[in-house]
């Protein structure tokens, strides 16, 4: 299929993407999704990922409800404000009104602290290292399918802790040793880690970090975030813990997650005109294998090759696909597997067994080499870590030809109101400058340096004393 251009239209070339690689589907509920199996592989590809690093470092899976009732958001007075807007609440079930109305989770602080207050007594209790896999509702007025839905899916850890250093910590650990190394080393994106500024912060956080990729359109995107929350929630809910000196105390909270939201970030920083480019740690089919045949005896004598390949590649643990579909010209399924991403494609046929070789396409650069069937299948490991590494430089690449050091405010504004990319510069830190900023170029601060230092000079916005340095961008 034909699809639009990103240079030209890049919110069609992503919504064609996502349709005819046949990732997912709008569902008959506004705003949700229907996730279809290719789509849901590479899913399960991160979350076996994040997992892994989840359990590594601690932490244990657990599963709260997915209806809240509406009292225990009212008790946490900053984050019902903060998501007020996109709670949906049930209000009859059964025939009848419910005496107390039920939230569908926006997220599960709430409950979760709520219940921790009947976990925790003694600081021989903590810490809570937990996090689940979970949908959650938030109710999405521009959905866009795994950017932004009503209906999403996740992981959302939530850990109590007995002194602030220690959350402190679980907070950065998990967005640098979970997230960003997922990121970095499963999905080959570049993200850029760092503070949400106090007005981005997450509702009831006393501190936000984030990691922040460039898409190809120069729009940032928040892959990631892992939030400090102080003591506000065990406050709001009650628990308290005897620490080591007999007194009580207030456990100190961390919140983080991702979500499918990276399925469309992996979607816009590797894609091209012709599809996904996915990178083979994550990609559900490594190898593709298509076999080419004209007559009943090319037949059998090809897709006998063709299987003893790809039995070949699967006994060295690849992924493999042998595409031995009748209905189906050669043509399209190049097309077909170009646009899903497939990293390494092989194409072999009668000529080709003639003479002991196959054609290899890489995905990432459509280079395409004619290479002897002897050893193939050995050669593909190796192949396979130079298209991962490609593709993660190429991403680097990409974010620091779109990353500006204006000189002045008009260069920052003529930057983020034409091509786009990361503008980064010195800023005095006042709300009202980031607001105007916001205001002149619909573009927010994204990040703060994850060490912050202070920065000399004027502010790049506004001409005041600069007090960090900030990294803005418009954003998805």
């Amino acid at each position: 299929m034909a699809l639009p251009t990103q240079s030209t239209n890049f919110p069609a070339w992503y919504q064609a993407v996502v349709k005819g690689a046949d990732l997912a589907e709008n569902s008959l509920a506004r705003g949700c999704m229907v996730v279809k199996p290719y789509g849901w592989a590479i899913w399960e590809g991160i979350q076996a990922a994040m997992d892994e690093r989840i359990k590594a470092t601690g932490h244990q899976n657990l599963q709260f409800p997915l209806f809240i009732p509406y009292r225990l958001l009212e008790r946490e007075a900053e984050h019902v404000e903060g998501f007020k807007p996109e709670v949906a609440v049930v209000t009859h079930a059964g025939g009848e009104e419910l005496e107390e109305p039920l939230v569908v989770r926006p997220t599960s602080e709430t409950i979760i602290w709520d219940t921790y207050s009947r976990w925790v007594q003694s600081w021989r209790d903590l810490p809570l290292l937990y996090n689940q896999w979970c949908n959650v509702v938030r109710w999405e007025m521009h959905p866009r399918l795994f950017l932004r839905t009503t209906e999403f899916y996740w992981q959302e850890g939530h850990t109590a802790h007995a002194t602030a250093d220690e959350a402190m910590t679980e907070q950065r650990r998990m967005l640098v040793e979970a997230y960003q190394d997922v990121c970095e080393r499963v999905l080959a994106l570049d993200v850029r880690p760092g503070h949400k500024t106090e007005s981005e912060r997450f509702p009831g956080a006393d501190d936000s970090m984030t990691i922040e990729a460039l898409m190809r359109d120069g729009k940032a995107l928040q892959a990631g975030t892992s939030h400090y929350l102080g003591q506000n929630f065990a406050k709001a809910y009650n628990v308290r813990f005897q620490n080591r000196e007999g007194e009580l105390e207030y456990a100190y909270a961390t919140s983080w997650g991702v979500s499918t939201r990276l399925v469309g970030g992996l979607i816009m920083q590797h894609g091209d005109d012709r599809g996904l480019r996915l990178p083979p740690a994550l990609a559900p089919y490594q190898v593709v294998v298509v076999p080419i045949f004209r007559t009943d005896d090319e037949r059998v004598r090809v897709l006998e090759a063709a299987g003893r390949l790809t039995g070949d590649l699967a006994a060295l643990g690849l992924r493999t696909r042998l595409d031995d579909r009748e209905d189906h010209r050669p043509g399209f399924k190049f097309n077909e597997w170009e646009l899903k991403g497939v990293p390494l494609r092989v194409e072999l046929g009668p000529r080709d067994l003639d003479a002991e070789q196959a054609v290899v396409v890489r995905r990432d650069t459509l280079e395409k080499a004619t290479k002897p069937l002897g050893d193939l299948a050995g050669s593909f490991p190796a192949l396979l870590e130079d298209i991962q590494r490609t593709l993660r430089e190429q991403a680097v690449a990409f974010t620091d030809a779109h990353t500006l050091r204006p000189s002045s405010y008009e260069e920052m504004r003529s930057f983020l109101e034409a091509s786009g990319g990361f503008a980064v510069g010195p800023w005095c830190g006042r709300a009202d400058c980031e607001a105007q900023v916001k205001e002149d170029t619909k573009a927010t601060i994204r990040f703060l340096p994850l060490d912050l230092e202070d920065a000399a000079g004027p502010c790049v916005a506004c001409g005041d004393s600069a007090i960090v340095e900030a990294t803005w961008a418009r954003a998805y």
